[in-house]
């Protein structure tokens, strides 16, 4: 891969799509030259004429030689489109093949677990770095997980609670919830004794004590993420709690509620999160907490310095492997300053 190049090249496979749109708007921010990618060369046109003549090459992921082309020449490709089920394991393999590095935002917990499952060894074999989930979930609860661990070895078990002001799900979102659902036939997924476990328990309402100013929220038990796959991927935690303040739940729930609107000169919508983890080894506690705004936005900074780090070198494994156990989590959080706010207390 040419990482040395002033400008490098990073491969966008879902330009054009929500998150796409953020994640080309970072890249351009911070010196790269995104080639746009995806399935409708349409839509890939129109973002490109928006973004002053950016680069199109249209592939779809069931035509290898296509994907090809447009991770030739790239330094890296960042996989933005959903349902990952479907768009991972094609882009894993265009990317094993051109020896470079992968990064995608998947939030679905199966295909995070399948990337682990079916891609470890080769990528390891290939000195390749694969990064799953690198977003706001499944990436920024690993990266708080880790930094709040510190020095401990292991842990008995971690908490993840989300307060979102409320939730317009994309209709990306949607779909691949709704493919993760058809996946596991509608049941629930948690992760306990060193396992994922499905069941059909109804999630408990309950109340978690955010970081001021947010306060006491109530909020869904077992509203399980992708941390039950990312954090115990290197992390020695057999439990892996995710609770979801219910009004962002219910939002999620509900078919009626509209995709999200911009608000600002950035495209962000009005929405706003704290994600508090707290790591828990006998009587000890540890916590470490996260504030922004808009959750798909957000995933724009996480992904690039992912990229950033992973092609200037600043890496601590390869193979596929979370956000924690890649990067440096403390230096990385703080890399994200202008973005998000971030507390830890070992």
């Amino acid at each position: 891969m040419s990482a040395q190049t002033t400008h490098p090249r990073v491969t966008v496979f879902g330009a054009n799509g929500h998150t796409g749109r953020f994640v080309v708007a970072e890249l351009l921010e911070r010196g790269f030259t995104p080639v746009l990618s995806g399935r409708d060369a349409a839509k890939l046109a129109a973002s490109s004429a928006a973004d002053s003549g950016l680069e199109i090459r249209p592939a779809s992921v069931d035509d290898p030689a296509a994907l090809d082309r447009a991770l030739s020449g790239a330094d890296a490709v960042i996989n933005c489109a959903g349902p990952f089920a479907t768009t991972a394991a094609p882009l894993i393999e265009a990317a094993l093949r051109a020896g470079i590095p992968y990064v995608d935002v998947a939030a679905e917990i199966e295909a995070n677990h399948d990337t682990f499952t079916h891609f470890a060894d080769r990528a390891r074999s290939a000195g390749t770095v694969i990064v799953p989930a690198m977003a706001f979930y499944g990436g920024l609860g690993d990266l708080l997980a880790t930094a709040a661990m510190g020095d401990w070895k292991n842990a008995d078990e971690v908490h993840v609670a989300y307060g979102l002001s409320s939730w317009h799900p994309t209709a990306g979102t949607r779909a691949a919830g709704q493919v993760s659902h058809d996946r596991r036939a509608g049941r629930r997924v948690r992760y306990r004794d060193g396992a994922l476990a499905y069941h059909d328990a109804t999630s408990p309402t309950l109340t978690w004590s955010f970081p001021e100013p947010m306060g006491e929220r109530s909020v869904l038990g077992d509203f399980t993420m992708a941390d039950a796959v990312t954090i115990p991927s290197h992390l020695p935690i057999p439990d892996v709690h995710v609770y979801m303040a219910t009004e962002a739940a219910n939002d999620l729930a509900s078919a009626a509620t509209p995709a999200p609107e911009p608000t600002d000169e950035r495209g962000r919508s009005a929405q706003t999160f704290l994600v508090d983890v707290r790591v828990r080894r006998g009587s000890g506690e540890r916590r470490a907490s996260a504030s922004g705004r808009d959750i798909y936005a957000i995933t724009a900074p996480l992904a690039v310095e992912a990229v950033h780090r992973i092609l200037t070198g600043r890496t601590r494994a390869t193979g596929v492997a979370s956000a924690g156990a890649v990067f440096d989590a403390p230096d990385f959080l703080r890399a994200l300053s202008d973005h998000l706010s971030v507390e830890v207390a070992p």
